[in-house]
């Protein structure tokens, strides 16, 4: 792992760090902290991200920490964005550790000096074609959601709005278990995204209720690019069993594809061997829903390539590591 700690003034040695065209990407935005007690907890948890980053022979990028960036984090957060490639076959994981605010028209992130708001973020994040999971998980974060939803994103937020305005935990559970084996929810040796989300969820929970105390935070999941977002507790297992209202696609197919560190068998996969796998599974799952409103032949004529297909990039791949 290359660890680039990103300060204010960082250019040249951002710009040597060009990184590898398929190469996962971690960054790590630990904002203001406050009180100590918060401070400790934010790092904490960027050093979860940090270990999790280095098991996973990932590109590892930290803002927020250090003397340097105490006035300018907002600087070294643009170049460092600006910096990563933007196309890829792997993921660019964005990861927000600290508070939020939103005062009913704009949320944003707490950082040393100046902060960010969603819809900036957005724009910094417009220019990129890969895989992105952008998880905020300070309080008041909801907004992010909706702002930064779009198809091949997995957006978590603490919140389901941005009036859940306290100090938000679910950062340091999910950072937990991002790497955590007890959160391999399916047991395939791997711990995906969806399952961190749903563990450090469930742990935020089980913290309010063992402390008696009524929760402040309600975290939410978008994949599908809806704009809507899905709690925890709609999951069973790795699969949501309850859609919203108007309906729409479910989440977290995507974000039960993505894995920081991956599990031996899927690190054989090449970058573009995994992405139209990643395909083939989410074209399968929507035709699984779309089931009951089809004919059957209909159903199993238009399954059949997709698995046909599917155990085609397995052969090959076997035939190649042989």
């Amino acid at each position: 792992m290359i660890k680039h700690r990103v300060v204010a003034f960082l250019c040249a040695t951002l710009a040597l760090s060009a990184l590898a065209t398929n190469r996962v990407t971690v960054v790590t935005i630990v904002g203001a902290g406050g009180e100590e007690e918060f401070q400790k907890e934010f790092e904490t948890a960027a050093g979860h991200w940090e270990r999790a980053a280095k098991e996973a022979g990932a590109e590892y990028i930290e803002i927020g920490l250090g003397p340097a960036t105490n006035t300018n984090a907002l600087g070294a957060l643009q170049a460092a964005l600006g910096s990563i490639p933007a196309a890829s076959a792997e993921p660019l994981w964005l990861v927000l550790l600290g508070h939020g605010t939103f005062d009913g028209k704009a949320a944003k992130f707490n950082l040393r000096g100046p902060d960010f708001s969603a819809a900036e973020l957005e724009q910094w994040v417009g220019r990129f074609h890969r895989p992105l999971a952008i998880i905020n998980t300070a309080s008041a974060s909801a907004p992010f959601l909706t702002q930064l939803s779009r198809s091949n994103r997995v957006v978590i937020t603490a919140t389901r709005s941005g009036s859940e305005q306290n100090y938000a935990r679910l950062g340091k559970h999910l950072s937990a278990a991002i790497a955590d084996p007890q959160a391999d929810l399916d047991k395939d040796g791997q711990t995906s995204l969806l399952e961190a989300f749903l563990t450090g969820a469930r742990r935020t929970a089980d913290f309010y209720s063992g402390e008696g105390r009524l929760a402040t935070e309600h975290a939410l999941i978008d994949d599908n690019g809806d704009k809507i977002g899905t709690p925890a507790d709609w999951f069973r297992g790795v699969r949501a069993v309850k859609k919203p209202e108007k309906g729409g696609a479910v989440d977290g197919l995507r974000a039960h594809q993505i894995h920081l560190v991956r599990s031996e068998a899927e690190r054989r996969l090449p970058p573009e061997v995994r992405a139209r796998r990643d395909n083939l599974e989410l074209q399968i799952a929507a035709l699984r829903e779309a089931k009951e409103k089809m004919d059957e032949e209909e159903y199993y004529r238009r399954l059949e390539p997709l698995l046909l297909e599917m155990a085609r990039l397995y052969e090959n791949v076997d035939a190649s590591s042989d």
